[in-house]
């Protein structure tokens, strides 16, 4: 039995791993008018646990952040960037 149990260990864990998946999300950003805008969003968003990557666009007002979803939940993306003066929402 515990012989069993040993050899299903690394299954399990194996399980948790495959369960994760890298998602992407895109962000509808406010106030952001000025050249240093995009870097104060990115520098905010690259903080939080689990993200991957941010790419922002000043044109657009938007921020695209790749982020592993075990780690991170897109409330903690927009409460970020509202937190460095950027409120935002997610698109849909």
């Amino acid at each position: 039995m515990k012989r069993r149990l040993m050899m299903a260990l690394p299954l399990l864990l194996l399980g948790g791993i495959a369960g994760a998946a890298e998602r992407t999300v895109v962000l509808d950003i406010a106030n952001m008018y000025c050249a240093a805008c995009p870097h104060i969003v990115r520098s905010a968003l690259m903080r939080v646990d689990g993200v991957l990557d941010v790419s922002v666009s000043p044109d657009e007002r938007t921020a695209t952040v790749v982020y592993d979803d075990r780690h991170a939940q897109i409330e903690i993306f927009t409460a970020a960037s509202a937190n460095a003066g950027y409120p935002a929402t997610e698109r849909r």
